[in-house]
């Protein structure tokens, strides 16, 4: 089969994704083949084909927001089924973070194109246990980007502790956040995006933002919360200063680069707070699936082809890409 594979990471204009023949991998026990439909392409493998995530192991392939078709082995998903893949791929389940339901916590969770190969590929194996039931009636460019982008989405805006009706503001505005957006906005939220990037900023106004501005713009009014999706911890006190009293900064990322030193009175005090998110939990996968089959929410999507990945890596290394991105296989 033909797949994308890490080969040396580095800068992304050094060709560190190369594409490479690999064996179908046979699916074990507990484990599905599936057939790639298509996959989302997301700012993570961005940073583990560069080497801000050191590879797990050598040659492998990225892709972690994959919808395909069960071709292989299977007894909670059968042949034929759709199914979706995700960034989440395996955690221990007797730790004290899986048994608290905080499985995202767990220290030996896996993760799809990290430490397995993922969905840069004409077929994936994944544990059915962490696969997604998909409906077959939606485009799968759609919804590839809901597997990743929007579940880290869905999970910054739990943590971001919008209350309802509420005042949100978004620091960066890629795939996850317009997608995050939308979600808020079906519930009755207020919009404020900060972005650097014309398409962007464009994209969030075609959205219904209340306002949109460069990224170290104030907002016009106090926040209630803010998420930062942006990978740059500079931008982190303008989310923190933007909060009225008792509002919550949530940081999105996997990766950030360093927050620059904050000064009490002015970014924190007041009790605001400031929060990670780390990866998702299958609930939250779940609860995302059902809101987007009754939201009126969608992918902004560009389809790419399959032999352009690393192309559509270095568009969103370089603030070129609005929107998802997304590799459609034939």
């Amino acid at each position: 089969m033909q797949a994308w594979a890490v080969d040396r990471p580095g800068p992304i204009d050094g060709g560190p994704l190369k594409q490479v023949r690999r064996t179908v991998q046979e699916p074990g026990a507990g484990e599905v083949l599936v057939k790639v439909e298509a996959c989302g392409i997301c700012r993570t493998d961005l940073h583990l084909t560069e080497g801000d995530l050191e590879p797990k192991r050598p040659g492998v392939v990225p892709g972690h927001q994959v919808v395909g078709t069960v071709v292989g082995q299977g007894g909670r998903f059968a042949a034929g089924d759709r199914v979706g893949i995700a960034w989440l791929r395996g955690t221990c389940g007797v730790c004290e973070f899986c048994r608290q339901g905080a499985e995202n916590l767990c220290p030996r969770s896996t993760y799809t194109g990290w430490d397995a190969d993922g969905g840069f590929a004409e077929y994936a194996v994944v544990p059915e246990d962490y696969a997604y039931a998909l409906p077959a009636d939606r485009p799968a460019a759609e919804l590839a980007p809901w597997l990743c982008a929007g579940i880290i989405g869905y999970r910054s805006l739990l943590r971001a502790n919008l209350p309802p009706g509420g005042r949100l503001g978004i620091y960066g505005f890629g795939s996850s956040a317009h997608l995050t957006a939308q979600l808020a906005l079906a519930q009755g939220a207020e919009l404020f995006v900060m972005s650097r990037g014309e398409r962007n900023r464009a994209l969030a106004k075609e959205l219904g933002a209340a306002f949109v501005g460069e990224t170290a713009d104030r907002p016009p009014v106090p926040l209630d919360s803010a998420i930062v999706f942006a990978p740059a911890g500079d931008v982190v006190p303008y989310a923190l200063e933007a909060l009225k009293p008792g509002g919550t900064a949530a940081v999105a990322g996997i990766y950030l680069s360093d927050v620059p030193a904050l000064n009490y009175e002015r970014y924190l005090f007041h009790e605001r707070d400031l929060r990670s998110v780390t990866s998702n939990t299958r609930r939250d996968g779940e609860e995302l699936f059902r809101l987007i089959a009754r939201l009126p929410v969608t992918a902004h999507t560009t389809v790419v082809p399959f032999g352009t990945v690393d192309g559509a890596l270095a568009d969103v290394a370089h603030g070129r890409a609005s929107g998802s991105l997304v590799t459609v296989l034939d």
